[in-house]
Order: C-alpha cells, then sequence, then structure tokens
C-alpha cells in the first residue's frame, strides 16, 4: 500500500496552474518501493475491473534488451495511414495535441530559462520524440526552433511522418528513424529533453524503457512521460466510452492493465534517475469538444521530471 506521504507528495506535483513549481523531495513507503524494486512491472498480477473488460492478447516472446511489445507494434502499424487524418482513429491526440503543448513549452521554457512568449524558444536545444508516430507531436516542436528527432519501431509510421514533414521547410528538418531507444543507448545518443506521449502503456516493460529515456537524457536535461491512470474512471473513459461506445478509437487500442498509476510512474522514474518535478493532468470537456490542463491526474496525466546530475 501506498503511503500518506507518497500521496501527499503526488497531489503536489499536480498545477491547478501552468505557472507553479513544486518541491521533489519525498520518501516512499520502503514495503512499497521493495515490492517495485524487485518484480517487472509486465510478471505483476493485475486485477480485471470486470468480467466483460476487454481482455489482453497473449505476449510475444521479446528480447529481454528491448521493450518493444509486438502485438502493440503490429496494432499500430495497421493504422499508420491515418496518423495525419484529423477525423480518423488518432483524432483524439490531434485534439489533445495543443493542450500537450501548452504543458510542454511551459515546463521546459522554465527548466531551460527560455522565454515562453518567443515564438521558437527551443532554438539550440536537441530533442527526442520516442514513439513519434507520425510526426504529430515532433513538426511543432521543430517550429518552435528544437532540433528534433523522431523515433518509432514502425516502419510505415516513418515514412508517413517523413512525407508530411517534407511539406514545410522547417518540420523537414526532423531527422526520424525507424529504430527504438534502447538502440539510441547503445549509440551514446544524448538530447536536452526526452518525450514519451502516450507510449508507456504500449511497451513491455515499463521500467526498461524508462531506463532507456533516463539514458537519453543529459546531465541536468529533462524527461517528460504522459500516459493512462490504471483507475476505474480511465476504465470507464478511456476504454469503454472511447473505444466501445463513441468509437473514438479502435476496439482493442488500450489494455487497462497496461496502465499505470502516477505512484508507479513516479517510483519507476525515481529507479532511473529522473526525479519528477510536475505533474498534471489532461481533462476532457464533452460539451466544447477542448481538452484542458488540469490537478486532476485520475485519467489523462503527464510528468515532468529532470535528470540527476551524472
Amino acid at each position: 500500500m501506498v503511503s500518506k506521504h507518497l500521496l501527499t507528495r503526488l497531489r503536489t506535483l499536480t498545477r491547478p496552474a501552468i505557472h507553479c513549481r513544486r518541491s521533489s523531495n519525498f520518501c516512499p513507503n520502503p514495503k512499497f518501493l521493495h515490492e517495485l524494486q524487485s518484480r517487472r512491472y509486465s510478471d505483476a498480477p493485475q486485477s480485471s475491473p470486470a468480467a466483460s473488460a476487454p481482455t489482453p492478447p497473449p505476449a510475444s516472446n521479446l528480447n529481454s534488451k528491448s521493450s518493444l511489445n509486438e502485438i502493440e507494434l503490429r496494432k499500430f502499424a495497421a493504422i499508420a495511414d491515418t496518423w495525419w487524418d484529423a477525423e480518423g482513429p488518432f483524432k483524439p491526440l490531434h485534439v489533445m495535441n495543443p493542450t500537450r503543448l501548452a504543458f510542454i513549452r511551459s515546463t521546459l521554457c522554465r527548466h531551460f530559462g527560455k522565454d515562453p512568449h518567443c515564438a521558437r524558444p527551443f532554438e539550440g536545444l536537441k530533442f527526442v520524440d520516442v514513439g513519434c508516430g507520425g510526426g504529430i507531436l515532433s513538426e511543432p516542436l521543430a517550429r518552435m526552433g528544437a532540433t528534433v528527432t523522431g523515433i518509432d519501431a514502425v516502419e510505415k509510421n516513418m515514412k508517413i511522418a517523413q512525407l508530411h514533414a517534407d511539406l514545410d521547410p522547417i518540420t523537414s528538418s526532423i531527422d526520424y528513424h525507424c529504430t527504438t531507444a534502447e538502440k539510441l543507448v547503445e549509440e551514446q545518443r544524448k538530447f536536452d529533453a526526452v518525450l514519451a506521449l502516450e507510449v508507456i502503456e504500449h511497451v513491455a516493460d515499463p521500467a526498461e524503457f524508462c531506463k532507456s529515456l533516463s539514458a537519453l537524457t543529459s546531465s541536468g536535461g529533462a524527461t517528460l512521460i504522459s500516459t493512462i491512470n490504471r483507475s476505474m474512471r480511465a476504465y470507464a473513459t478511456a476504454i469503454i466510452m472511447a473505444e466501445y461506445v463513441l468509437h473514438w478509437l479502435p476496439r482493442g487500442t488500450h489494455q487497462w492493465s497496461s496502465f499505470l498509476t502516477p505512484e508507479e510512474l513516479v517510483l519507476i522514474l525515481q529507479r532511473a534517475s529522473i526525479s519528477v518535478q510536475e505533474m498534471a493532468g489532461f481533462v476532457y470537456d464533452p460539451l466544447t469538444g477542448r481538452w484542458s490542463i488540469s490537478d486532476d491526474i485520475s485519467v489523462n496525466f503527464i510528468a515532468y521530471g529532470t535528470k540527476s546530475s551524472e
């Protein structure tokens, strides 16, 4: 069971206002931390929220050095052609993107001492977009001045991303590669900021994945991860409503047991030498059809962390 201290710490990480700054010193419950350190999440038993819930397919045999989930790769390869269709399967990401970018711009401008009102605040900084898909995050980051590397394990995604980026001279500078975070670590690549948005819930081993993200982050750099909370509310909204009622996403896009709670993500990142500084939720308003930043992390949430100086 998670200690009250850690739960209080998570509450202080959430931000009701985008300009708030939070402390990062906390002490997790020793028993919970021991359990975290002594098992892999892919091996952990998970409870099912309902008997009628969609169940995950059997895991494939994966290389122990890779966090790839082959079933997830095939799933996204099947819909790769629709990345830039604003009304297609990736519509939720297109609608959420301005809100994600608002959080990224605010936190990284503050982290690197940049002017958030500048048109190209990330000039001179190197970013990597891990699991970039068709490039819907990579492109606006490049327009904000960052030198962007976009990677994805699905080759078809990279072809779509490159074709779309080449339509604009600014985004054509994005360096796309069909590869993995682990491969970049082997190449000893380093970046000022490492971003993995809506990716960690699709990997085979979240802990190993975060270790790779940390290894790619320069000393004093920043890491941002967004995902979906493993809560009953998330099960009801992100799976039942989004996939089975509203049909925003293809059925089977998400597996509830693959989600991480904020507590788990904070501790995984802590083990990987990433200290979470802030956490925020993304909340959808069905009346306006828009997303907004909130301190409600019960469904969609994002974490911003810093790499300890080496």
